[in-house]
């Protein structure tokens, strides 16, 4: 009890359960194994949040991550507020926009260290609309009262710092969320006659999502499957909905598969990850598809350009453009098996050399002891 007493407290904050099992569930179990207590904020849902209670405390805060209501997000604000004055942590983590925003300026009023993590900048920025202006004027503000700000590609770091946002002294480049290269390792798998192609992502405009359904079909023959994993998100209204999944599904173009815990698997029984984003923080199922040396087609934009070198590890294609992302697919499928193996394995090197989740989370202690001293 007294060991526990004295040990400093982080706090890792996130718009979902799924997020923090899947994506902030090493750095949590990281920092326990380096003498730290963490606790994990993060909307209940039934199902993922069980896991993470059985091996670190838990807080459930009401979070919208696509809520647009002012007054929830003030309800978000003040209940993280009575959290941390009650928990009190020595350092809070922040990753995606609402904590980033309502957590940093909460942990500042409590005199709390905050860490943010600029994971990509997500629709509101790219649509540039009335929503952008709020939400820049609440990262201004909140950035103010952050310690530190991680961004996961050099673009998004010039954009804020261009813009005001934040000051040079707080920020520093990592290589995304990391990857881990065991886990996510090259295995050799007995592939059919058919060649597969695999986009890993939300079912979402900004995500290139129809692009991918455009050139899927003009490329559609019987030796070729594309398949999508991801979900549908109805409260998005750029997204695929139901009714075009499975009109889809029925024509034969796209294979879908729902969300999976288990994306290696999938990365085992395909031939080239494909992601056509219109823009990304440090797009994690390509640095997925890279360690497990898998060819990979990306568009040439933030985020995708610092992840995958262009005819080395992978090739680029134009943002919006479906002709291209299909000229680009037919050069994959016209490469010999010998090429597309060198290419794969450049790309495991890359994330060996620059991407291993190990940087990331050696960097993330080595900040946190620092704002301790």
């Amino acid at each position: 009890m007294e060991k526990e007493f004295s040990m400093k407290k982080i706090a890792i904050v996130l718009n979902s359960s799924w997020q923090a099992y899947n994506f902030r569930l090493n750095l949590a179990q990281y920092l326990t194994r380096v003498g730290y207590k963490v606790i994990i904020f993060a909307p209940k849902d039934g199902h993922y949040c069980h896991y993470i209670e059985k091996k670190f405390d838990f807080v459930d805060i009401k979070l919208q991550p696509n809520g647009m209501n002012p007054f929830q997000d003030i309800k978000l604000f003040f209940s993280l507020f009575f959290h941390y004055r009650k928990i009190k942590p020595d350092v809070v983590l922040n990753f995606t926009i609402k904590p980033n925003i309502y957590s940093a300026i909460a942990a500042k009023f409590l005199d709390i260290k905050s860490i943010n993590n600029v994971t990509g900048l997500g629709t509101v920025f790219i649509k540039k609309n009335f929503i952008t202006k709020i939400v820049q004027k609440l990262y201004r503000i909140s950035l103010s009262c952050t310690n530190k700000v991680f961004f996961q590609n050099k673009d998004d770091l010039d954009l804020f710092l261009k813009q005001n946002f934040v000051s040079n002294d707080k920020c520093s480049l990592i290589p995304g969320s990391g990857v881990d290269t065991s886990k996510f390792c090259p295995t050799v798998v007995k592939k059919n006659d058919t060649f597969r192609f695999l986009m890993v992502a939300r079912l979402i405009k900004d995500k290139g999502i129809f692009e991918y359904v455009e050139a899927a079909k003009t490329l559609q023959n019987k030796s070729i499957e594309f398949w999508v994993l991801g979900e549908s998100q109805p409260a998005n209204n750029t997204a695929l909905s139901k009714d075009e999944i499975t009109k889809l599904s029925n024509q034969g173009s796209i294979i879908f598969f729902d969300r999976t815990d288990d994306v290696k698997s999938f990365l085992d029984k395909v031939d080239c990850v494909v992601l056509p984003s219109y823009r990304e923080g440090s797009p994690r199922s390509i640095m997925e598809a890279s360690a497990t040396a898998l060819p990979v087609i990306v568009t040439d934009v933030p985020g995708c350009r610092q992840v995958v070198d262009d005819g080395v590890t992978g090739l680029y294609c134009k943002v919006r453009d479906s002709k291209d992302l299909k000229n680009k697919m037919e050069n994959i499928i016209t490469m010999t098996v010998r090429e597309r193996e060198k290419m794969g394995q450049r790309g495991r090197k890359k994330m060996l050399e620059q991407f291993d989740e190990l940087i990331v989370l050696e960097q993330y202690t080595k900040t946190i002891a620092n704002l301790l001293n």
